[in-house]
Order: structure tokens, then C-alpha cells, then sequence
């Protein structure tokens, strides 16, 4: 696999303003997690270190605009929504997404942040509902998953397990078991869009009588794989 090439760093001018790279910020119906169907700003930050083999945004890996965070806030209060998500990408991979999270917090939203499950979350204000992955075997990327981040999940946070395959499925079981994850936080199962057929994981989950969440991304189904969905 092609080692993936670093987003260039910001301008010290920027960094030092406050300043994120947004890929995108749009509002839509949240199609996943524990807010799916509630209206949803999504700031999508541009960026990843990984490269899971069925991405659904490889166009956010790079370019995006430096915009400043109290430009951000303005721009998401103007959509008059009360969730927001910040995703990427992963969005941890901007050391001053950590910033945004807070300051979305403090303007009084419901915020979410979705992230890969390879960057340290510990410092994520804990008002933020932390939606992770956990990543199989079949993303290519699961040497990448960062088992210590299971320490700062609380039960409000969400552990996702986006599978392919049926040894994708195993291997969630296995590690689900292993670390008691459900005793911690909700766990999310999902087909790979395409690749598994749903019914299937849906019958898998019922015959092992899994006490895990089935979810299908629901803007999906409403927009396919459209940008900005």
C-alpha cells in the first residue's frame, strides 16, 4: 500500500490565528450513531493518516480552506440546527479540532465527534459524544487501532465496527468480547456499503445474539454517495 502524503502544515500565521483546514460544512440528516435522523451540521475537516480501502471520503484527505473557528461557529448558528458532528477525514489529525469541539460545547450544542480510533482521544471535552472505530481487518488499517482509547470512553459514546466481510465480523466479535466494549458504551455494527449485504450482518448479529446495535447509513439510502450528504 502507498504510504499516504502528509496535509502540508498550516502558515504559522494561521495556526496561530485559530485556525482549521475545513474540507467541507454542510447540513444534513445524520445518518449514523445514536443521532441518526436528527438535522445535523456536519464540519468535515480535511486530513487522514489512515487509508482504509472502502473509504467513503477520500476527496476530504486533502485541500479544504483555513478557516477560522469563530468563522466556523457563525457559519453552523446560521443553519439553526442543534446537533453538530465534527468528521473528517479525521478530524484529531488538527491538533486545534480539540479547540472547535470545546467551543461548540460552550455555544451550548449537541456535538459529536467521529474519529478513526488511531489518534489519542483523551483529550476530547468530555461533553462531546465520542462515535469511534474500531478498525477490522478487511480496512487494511486495523494494525492503526489505538487500544488504549477504549480507557476514556464513557457510556454516552459509541464504538463502531464498519464490517466487509464475515471475518470482519469475527474478528469484532472476538474483540468486542475481549474487552467487555459493550459494558463500556453502546457498539455499532455496519456493512460496508456495497460489499456486505445488510440482511446478512442483521442475521449474523440475531444468530450470535450480540448485545451490539445494527445501523445502515441512512444518507446513504436518502442521497447515495453524493459530497456534502
Amino acid at each position: 500500500m502507498t504510504a499516504p502524503v502528509p496535509e502540508p502544515a498550516a502558515p504559522a500565521a494561521e495556526a496561530s490565528s485559530g485556525r482549521l483546514r475545513v474540507s467541507e460544512l454542510f447540513h444534513s440528516i445524520q445518518g449514523e450513531a445514536d443521532a441518526v435522523g436528527w438535522p445535523t451540521v456536519f464540519v468535515r475537516l480535511t486530513g487522514c493518516p489512515l487509508r482504509c480501502v472502502w473509504c467513503d471520503t477520500e476527496y476530504a484527505f486533502h485541500g479544504g480552506q483555513w478557516r477560522d473557528i469563530d468563522a466556523i461557529l457563525a457559519e453552523v448558528a446560521g443553519y439553526g440546527a442543534r446537533h453538530v458532528c465534527v468528521t473528517g477525514g479525521e478530524p484529531l489529525a488538527q491538533k486545534r479540532c480539540l479547540a472547535l469541539l470545546a467551543r461548540l460545547c460552550d455555544a451550548g450544542y449537541d456535538v459529536a465527534l467521529e474519529t478513526s480510533g488511531a489518534l489519542d482521544v483523551s483529550g476530547v471535552d468530555r461533553r462531546v459524544r465520542k462515535v469511534m472505530d474500531l478498525k477490522a481487518p478487511g480496512s487494511g488499517e486495523s494494525a492503526r487501532n489505538l487500544w488504549s482509547n477504549l480507557e476514556h470512553l464513557t457510556p454516552r459514546d459509541q464504538v463502531k465496527c464498519v464490517l466487509a466481510d464475515r471475518a470482519d465480523y469475527d474478528w469484532a466479535v472476538a474483540r468486542v468480547r475481549e474487552h467487555r466494549i459493550a459494558e463500556r458504551c453502546t457498539v455499532l455494527f455496519s456493512p460496508v456499503y456495497g460489499a456486505l449485504p445488510p440482511r446478512e450482518l442483521a442475521e449474523w448479529i440475531l444468530a450470535d445474539r450480540l448485545p451490539v446495535r445494527f445501523q445502515l447509513q441512512l444518507h446513504k439510502a436518502l442521497w447515495g454517495e453524493a459530497p456534502g450528504r
